[in-house]
């Protein structure tokens, strides 16, 4: 319901209906609705960091930089497309929820940001980001890109694979050191 209503729109009644239960039984598992959604918008980062690591922890350790950005790349986009209404309700909210219901996301945000960053940290260090990049600043737009996605993706028009591939070959080629220029007898002789 948050990740479709939002925060606004989210009621307790159409969670209980769509839960199939009677609106107070939901008060059984959660106080209140502000509880409800922040347990919802904590587990959304939560789970979607846990997902990144574990994925990042599959790859072989001779995995490039690069590579391991790609999957990560993968990774955020499947569980917030695919996987976890949580992680679409979390992203998706992330600006509309009261900064008092916000406390533990932030602190899984900032967890998540951090693998990133180690990423784009490891990237620069073996020279596969280009020097002409903020590597911080590009990691910002790489996650607003991918975070942005679930609001315009339409699994009717593009699937997952798609959006994944898309996503790799535009953050790769943005990323990417430019090709260093060819030399020609006439270069060489200058």
């Amino acid at each position: 319901m948050l990740s479709v209503k939002g925060y606004a729109g989210t009621r307790l009644t159409d969670v209980a209906e769509y839960a199939e239960l009677q609106a107070p039984a939901i008060y059984y598992y959660f106080p209140s609705r502000e509880d409800l959604i922040e347990e919802v918008m904590f587990c959304g980062i939560s789970d979607l960091r846990r997902f990144l690591q574990e994925a990042l922890d599959a790859l072989p350790p001779e995995t490039s930089p690069m590579d391991r950005i790609m999957a990560a790349v993968e990774s955020h986009l499947r569980h917030e497309l695919e996987l976890s209404d949580y992680a679409r309700a979390s992203i998706r909210n992330s600006g509309q929820v009261p900064e008092r219901l916000r406390t533990r996301q932030k602190n899984e945000e900032a967890a998540y940001n951090r693998i990133w960053r180690g990423l784009m940290k490891s990237a620069v260090a073996e020279g596969q980001i280009r020097d002409d990049l903020d590597a911080p600043l590009a990691q910002a737009l790489i996650l607003g890109a991918l975070n942005w996605a679930a609001e315009w993706w339409d699994p009717r028009r593009s699937s997952v694979e798609t959006m994944v591939t898309n996503a790799q070959v535009f953050i790769r080629h943005s990323l990417a050191p430019a090709p260093k220029p060819k030399r020609t007898r006439r270069t060489a002789a200058k």
